[in-house]
């Protein structure tokens, strides 16, 4: 079975990353750590976020993250959004649009409430249309407002 683990490029900061994204997410494992010198900086790592694996890569100032490739975070309610969303934009981190936000290491995450399904995409189009307009106003996502233009409040 072919399995698909994304690979993340860091510009020495590999070890400030483990930390980072471990201690974020509560469930976190690392699961190796490979250094070409024992004292010095990781030069890979895996890592495991909510049961997906990454592979972390020391590999210079050569490449940078973009919007191009970004995260979905699915939350349970607007206390996880609101922990994630802060986590994220705090330390040097960035605010986008309609829940889109990058971390201190230029990684795009998306921060969405499951209520954006029963809002943004319900089966109502015309509370969804509203619920759409309401979101594109939005930086961090609101579950309470995303849920009040749904119902046309």
């Amino acid at each position: 079975m072919t399995k698909i683990m994304p690979c993340l490029w860091f510009d020495n900061r590999i070890d400030d990353a483990i930390a980072f994204y471990t201690e974020t997410f509560k469930s976190a494992k690392v699961h190796d750590v490979v250094r070409q010198d024992p004292k010095g900086p990781a030069f890979t790592a895996v890592i495991e976020l909510e049961g997906q694996k990454f592979m972390l890569l020391n590999g210079g100032a050569d490449f940078k993250f973009t919007e191009a490739v970004s995260f979905v975070i699915d939350c349970a309610d607007q206390a996880e959004v609101d922990y994630f969303w802060n986590t994220f934009v705090s330390d040097g981190g960035e605010e986008s649009m309609c829940g889109w936000c990058k971390d201190k290491f230029g990684l795009s995450w998306q921060v969405v409430p499951k209520q954006v399904f029963e809002t943004v995409f319900g089966p109502d189009k015309a509370g969804a249309n509203r619920a759409m307009q309401a979101m594109m106003q939005m930086r961090k996502l609101d579950v309470a407002g995303l849920q009040k233009a749904y119902a046309g409040a």
